[in-house]
């Protein structure tokens, strides 16, 4: 990590905050390193069983820095791919949705241009009611390019989502919701999304890790392959430690107790 963005891990919850409150937290790259090397150190996390994913300050994160944009620092100079196929403003989005545990981001002031999108890669997205939100880029004279489409996709009408890009206009979190681009919304975001992290790390990491994969998979795989995904994630968790710590914790209402995940 660098200054950009903070992890704390505590009791299996990983609380990542985008730390350049005053700028709003808008993307330099700086900000695309941090992000990119927050995803990159959870992956491999066995202990972790959630992340919360929000920004300090006055907002998440309001989008590009365009100063930085104008002296080259809109990231696309990084045009490797990874081995899930993003370059590193992709996958300062897409790395969240392909991590092995849950992510929820908790979103507050304002979510723009990347912000909005690093927002969508998150599981779940708990916003406050005051969040102003939008597609920003053709603002800009810019297209969508942060992995946004793949996951719009599986989120909101397409003619919404087409008048809300070529418009670039602001909406409101009761719109947001209303369009599927946010899951609830809650005076405390922060406090509500580390809330369910705790409900989240409480159920077997393995069932959850599973659960998550086929979710992933669920949009667009095809359904033989979904049906032959469901059985093997089931085969894998059944009649297995942590299943059988969930079901004794359960009968006998008390914390289930749980090692790392597989």
């Amino acid at each position: 990590m660098n200054d950009r963005v903070s992890t704390t891990i505590t009791d299996h919850i990983a609380d990542v905050r985008l730390a350049r409150a005053d700028k709003m937290n808008a993307i330099d790259p700086a900000m695309f390193e941090g992000i990119g090397a927050a995803i990159d150190a959870l992956h491999p996390r066995k202990d972790v069983r959630c992340v919360v994913l929000s920004g300090e300050g006055r907002a998440f994160c309001a989008g590009l820095d365009m100063t930085s944009m104008a002296g080259g620092g809109s990231g696309l100079s990084r045009n490797e791919r990874n081995d899930q196929g993003a370059i590193l403003p992709q996958h300062v989005t897409w790395g969240w949705r392909n991590l092995p545990m849950p992510v929820i981001a908790a979103v507050h002031g304002v979510a723009f241009g990347g912000g909005f999108q690093i927002m969508s890669g998150a599981d779940i997205r708990i916003a406050a009611p005051d969040t102003r939100f939008a597609i920003r880029e053709s603002y800009w004279g810019l297209v969508p390019d942060m992995a946004g489409f793949p996951i719009w996709r599986g989120l909101v009408r397409d003619d919404v989502l087409r008048e809300l890009i070529y418009t670039s206009r602001e909406f409101d979190a009761e719109e947001a919701l209303h369009h599927g681009f946010i899951t609830r919304i809650a005076e405390d975001p922060h406090a509500a999304a580390l809330a369910l992290a705790h409900d989240i790390a409480a159920k077997s990491p393995n069932a959850i890790r599973g659960a998550k994969r086929l979710c992933n998979m669920a949009f667009d795989a095809d359904p033989r392959a979904m049906l032959e995904a469901e059985t093997a994630e089931q085969v894998a968790v059944i009649g297995q430690p942590p299943m059988m710590e969930q079901v004794a914790a359960n009968i006998q209402k008390r914390p289930a107790r749980f090692g790392d995940a597989d």
